[in-house]
């Protein structure tokens, strides 16, 4: 144990909190972070002398933003919870509980997945809505999203003076499908979970989106009350529950800790049962006296904990393995299974990868395989049980043919990858068409993925510049109602007609070459200017390209070198598609070669706007803060960045500094 891995380990939960709480975009489990997280903790209690203000174990949440609103002062600080991972930990508290309190009371309930929000009603009618922010001291003002929630009363049937809750604000299962269903027929980014989901909806500005997207919430606490008394948590949910406030559903009055264990495990056992997503079981104390004897520490109350379950797993049995062609002819195999539950959503497909991984997994149709969730989001079979495996079990290998086209499979050198060749396969086109007009390609809104298989189905696409020619084919299309009747059909006409203004390194991007996505695509466009120019690019002038290794150059290289694709480009020209980079107006090469690192709460941009800013004017935007870094753009709570800037001497600028900059064309020093 060392002082500098203490030191990386923060940094790397700190990047993760900021993913969680501020960009609602968590890039590992809930379990991977826990594990992180202790890891840390057991390193502090070793060492005390290592722990700053600024340490993770320190937070309480992520920082607070304007996008939703002002920011607002707490009234009660927003505390998290105290992880524990065993039943020992449990029975632990509830004994210390027992030993300092006489003959406590327990409430076990379950620990919603999704945003914590408070509401604070006046005479009875709600006043304010703020989120957690920061959970010490500031939150964001979301009142107008709050009040089309429909579990949210805008007035009380009996009123208090004053009544303060707080609750989580969550999205069922049912209701995040439907949002995603309608982000892809509309062309737009999926969202990776009902949490994600539910905290982007609440915190953007636009009421009939929120109301649109059925959000819900449970009421879990009352935080503060003036004229009313309530001696016990559960005497508060009884009030809740008269005025039509929806709270915490089963909870368990428990003494034991016997009693609580039982409480918790019932509630692991019924969480796939669920129309909404759990992370854990709460286990608080219900005397509010007790609460109050025992207090808080700067982070968490002593009162309460948070049980988490371990990662939920299933056994199924496989009834068949299919394969598909993705975009690039890659050969997928996924292995359909009978149906189970895991965390809160039914499951029956998973992907085999490759026939290296379906080797390795010694897998085959008929076998019993362990099923979980990746980020409790993404299907995985971790093993195969073979205790449980018979004499029927078919071992499987992948065809030698395509299974879409017919044409013989090639294997890529040094890869497990196996692929179709053919530029004409159906399948790949389908793909490449979705990746084209998506949003961080062409963007062409409307285009979903139904329309696109059906019109490739029926012949109408058989590669990306068929697009542009779709309008010759107007009454057609609207007399079958392939992609609805002529107010829809002229709807998509018009965007595909919009989209040939689009920047060319859109249009790069959408061409879906291996190993070049948007950043690179920028690059290489901000490098040559036009298509014309970059197809007569060789491989070294590539390579020069910041980012741009021999690998992407050889992948930019064999795509503009291929007759077809030539060709495509030549139709798309003719389309009347623009083949060259758009110079924003204001753009400049201020910041050529400089990279910047955004944090904290900028008092009037918000960070995808200073983003874009920095940009237009030359520069590149970091996530995380190194040697590299040339300037670190701060506004307020910067937190852990601005300390280790300071530490490496990097230049600290205020919102206000790089306006002046960019105004001026200056840079600082």
């Amino acid at each position: 144990m060392n002082i500098e891995r203490y030191k990386e380990l923060s940094e790397t939960i700190r990047q993760h909190m900021e993913y969680y709480y501020d960009q609602d975009d968590p890039k590992i489990t809930d379990h991977e972070y826990d594990e992180l997280l202790r890891e840390l903790k057991a390193m502090e209690k070793e060492h005390p002398e290592w722990v700053t203000p600024d340490s993770p174990t320190q937070r309480v949440g992520g920082s607070a933003k304007r996008e939703a609103g002002v920011l607002v002062r707490h009234n009660v600080p927003m505390l998290s919870l105290q992880d524990v991972f065993s039943k020992e930990e449990v029975c632990e508290f509830v004994d210390d509980m027992r030993q300092q309190l006489e003959d406590p009371e327990f409430v076990v309930e379950y620990k919603i997945d999704g945003l914590s929000l408070v509401l604070r009603y006046e005479d009875g009618v709600l006043k304010l809505a703020e989120t957690r922010g920061d959970g010490i001291n500031f939150g964001e003002d979301v009142t107008a999203n709050a009040k089309v929630i429909k579990d949210v009363k805008k007035k009380l049937k009996q009123p208090l003076p004053y009544l303060e809750i707080r609750g989580e604000v969550y999205m069922t299962n049912e209701d995040f499908e439907k949002v995603n269903a309608r982000q892809e027929i509309a062309g737009k980014r999926l969202f990776a979970n009902p949490r994600n989901c539910a905290a982007g909806t609440l915190r953007q500005l636009d009421t009939a989106v929120t109301k649109e997207r059925g959000l819900s919430m449970f009421v879990f606490n009352i935080q503060q009350v003036r004229g009313g008394d309530f001696l016990t948590h559960t005497q508060g949910y009884e009030y809740l529950k008269a005025q039509g406030i929806p709270v915490i559903e089963d909870y368990r009055v428990c003494h034991t800790p016997q009693e609580v264990w039982d409480a918790i495990c019932a509630i692991g056992e019924n969480r796939g049962n669920l129309s909404y997503d759990i992370d854990g079981a709460v286990v608080k104390l219900n005397r509010i006296s007790d609460r109050t004897k025992l207090g808080a520490t700067s982070k968490v109350p002593k009162w309460a904990v948070a049980y988490k379950y371990p990662p939920e797993e299933k056994i199924a049995r496989i009834t068949d393995i299919e394969v598909s062609v993705g975009r690039t002819g890659r050969i997928t195999p996924t292995a359909v299974f009978e149906p189970v539950r895991l965390c809160g959503t039914t499951v029956s497909r998973a992907t085999l990868h490759n026939q290296d991984f379906i080797d390795q997994l010694d897998v085959g149709i008929g076998d019993y395989v362990k099923v979980y969730k990746s980020g409790e989001i993404i299907p995985k079979i971790r093993e195969v049980v073979k205790e449980r495996r018979d004499s029927g079990v078919r071992r499987f290998q992948l065809p030698d043919v395509c299974p879409v086209c017919g044409t013989k499979t090639v294997r890529e050198k040094d890869t497990a990858d196996i692929r179709c060749p053919s530029p004409n396969c159906p399948s790949q086109i389908e793909r490449k068409i979705i990746n084209f007009v998506s949003r961080d390609a062409m963007d062409i809104k409307g285009f979903g993925t139904v329309y696109i298989e059906e019109l490739v189905r029926r012949g109408f696409l058989k590669d990306i510049a068929d697009i542009f020619v779709l309008r010759e084919h107007r009454q057609q299309l609207i007399e079958e109602g392939i992609i609805g009747k002529e107010k829809n059909t002229d709807k998509l006409l018009d965007a595909i007609e919009g989209a040939k203004q689009r920047d060319a390194c859109q249009l790069l991007t959408g061409f879906g070459i291996p190993n070049v996505g948007k950043a690179a695509a920028k690059a290489v466009m901000k490098q040559f200017g036009t298509m014309e120019q970059l197809a007569q690019a060789d491989a070294e002038q590539l390579t020069e390209v910041p980012d741009i290794g021999e690998v992407s150059a050889g992948c930019i290289r064999s795509f503009f070198e291929d007759p077809s694709n030539q060709e495509m480009i030549q139709r798309l020209k003719k389309e009347g598609v623009n083949m060259a980079r758009i110079a924003q107006e204001g753009s400049s090469e201020l910041f050529a070669g400089m990279t910047f690192v955004i944090t904290g709460t900028l008092p009037n941009l918000d960070r995808k706007q200073a983003a874009e800013m920095i940009e237009q004017n030359g520069g590149k935007v970091s996530g995380s803060v190194s040697k590299k870094t040339t300037y670190l753009l701060a506004g307020e709570n910067a937190g852990s960045k601005l300390t280790k800037a300071e530490s490496l001497n990097i230049t600290v600028l205020s919102e206000e500094q790089l306006l002046q900059m960019i105004d001026n064309q200056t840079v600082s020093s």
